[in-house]
């Protein structure tokens, strides 16, 4: 309340100016993602701005500043409900994630908001994701409050569904989970649930007036020293050569090394590619899925002699109204991705006799070290979203539906529920 801005802008463009600032810098380039006039044209903003921008007033002389980059995987499993007083919250909690499936990314942290009203539930849990992770020292000293014995006991049964990481099942599926409430009126319970992925990005600050904040840069001696080989199984497959009888032959959770061409394409490609097609257009000049692939990815762009950017893989269900047609109408082979597939493009899927892929997710730049070439195949006014044309080498992928339908994304987590129940059984 007692900052004195010495500015022209107000917050909101202060903030908004910082973002453009980052996200354009010439030797960092971050991707853009927002997009402008979202219910039509969706044209991207090029810059990330503007930014979400949540302010409150409070006693002081200094300005505390969180920031949260979200992707839109984790964004799209958030969940609403306004519960009655004597309902079961916890039970509403665990049954939502399930249906989350795994395009958020987990393992990850669970925001939770209790309270207030639908705005304001939205709101606490997306900030109680702020909050560091310390679910382990909260069970060693044990809880104190409510709400703390309602985070250890949805922690415990969120984990014990077996959905794992990258939804391949496993006994860790949330690392912690984060809580927290406001009054809200004697008639209802208003409860929101926001999914904070793997890769959490975040940073806080404090604006005191006595200048910029410098903030320490990551130090690659604080990271575990890992050195990637292909896995003893992994199957070489040569893109240049591939033919549907290869496909036939791919069971769910094997293991594939791909190298040579494969094309991009995430949300706005797959509209303007429907359209095209419904409309008994052809598709543009160059552009053939013949026997190819498709990557849901936006890559970011390259930086010196980077062929691309961070290119990891986009939440593969957003594409799943597209599978009929892309596979029916193109020639197209497969698609890579990340997170499950719903149950219309697992039948096309299996109809078509195609396969989908998976590719790590959370290693986006891990993963461009693998892409040797990129070029713009079609649609470059879509920016991140234009078809590529990549050419990878060694792409490591996994097997998660295959031609006959099977998914690990439900025999993974069954197999794991079983084991967990067996072993809670024991413990009990």
């Amino acid at each position: 309340m007692d900052v004195r801005w010495e500015a022209a802008m107000g917050v909101e463009e202060m903030v908004n100016e910082g973002v453009r600032r980052a996200y354009c810098d010439p030797d960092n380039p971050l991707r853009a993602s927002m997009v402008a006039d979202p219910a039509g044209a969706r044209t991207n903003t090029r810059d990330n701005t503007p930014a979400v921008i949540h302010t409150r007033l409070v006693p002081g002389d200094a300005v505390r500043v969180a920031l949260a980059a979200k992707g839109g995987g984790s964004e799209h499993k958030a969940a609403f409900t306004t519960l009655n007083p004597s309902d079961d919250l916890v039970a509403w909690v665990v049954n939502a994630v399930p249906a989350m499936g795994a395009g958020w990314c987990p393992p990850g942290v669970l925001g939770i908001g209790i309270g207030g009203d639908a705005e304001k539930a939205m709101l606490l849990a997306k900030q109680s994701l702020l909050a560091p992770i310390d679910m382990q020292e909260l069970k060693v000293r044990g809880p104190r409050t409510r709400i703390e014995e309602l985070r250890v006991e949805i922690h415990d049964k969120v984990n014990a569904l077996g959905i794992g990481a990258q939804g391949l099942g496993g006994p860790t599926t949330v690392l912690d989970v984060k809580i927290l409430d406001y009054p809200c009126h004697a008639a209802s319970l208003p409860v929101a649930v926001i999914p904070n992925c793997a890769a959490t990005r975040h940073a806080h600050f404090v604006l005191d007036g006595s200048g910029p904040v410098s903030l320490p840069l990551p130090n690659p001696v604080d990271w575990p020293d890992v050195h990637w080989t292909p896995a003893p199984a992994a199957r070489p497959i040569d893109l240049d050569a591939i033919t549907r009888d290869w496909v036939l032959d791919w069971k769910c959770g094997d293991t594939l090394l791909l190298s040579g061409p494969l094309l991009t394409g995430r949300d706005a490609a797959h509209r303007r590619l429907a359209d095209l097609l419904t409309g008994g257009k052809a598709l543009p000049p160059g552009l053939d899925f013949t026997n190819r692939f498709i990557y849901y990815v936006g890559p970011v762009d390259p930086v010196g002699d980077e062929a691309v950017g961070p290119a990891g893989p986009t939440t593969a269900t957003r594409m799943d109204g597209f599978t009929e047609l892309m596979l029916a109408r193109t020639g197209l082979l497969g698609m890579i991705g990340k997170g499950e597939r719903g149950p219309a493009a697992i039948d096309a899927i299996r109809r078509h006799k195609g396969v989908y892929l998976i590719a790590v997710r959370g290693a986006a730049y891990l993963i461009s070290k693998a892409i040797r070439s990129a070029r713009v195949v079609a649609f470059p006014e879509l920016g991140m979203e234009a078809v590529y044309e990549f050419v990878v080498e060694n792409m490591p992928v996994t097997v998660a539906v295959d031609s006959e339908g099977n998914s690990i994304h439900e025999s993974g987590p069954a197999t794991w529920r079983a084991i967990l129940a067996v072993k809670d059984t024991k413990t009990t």
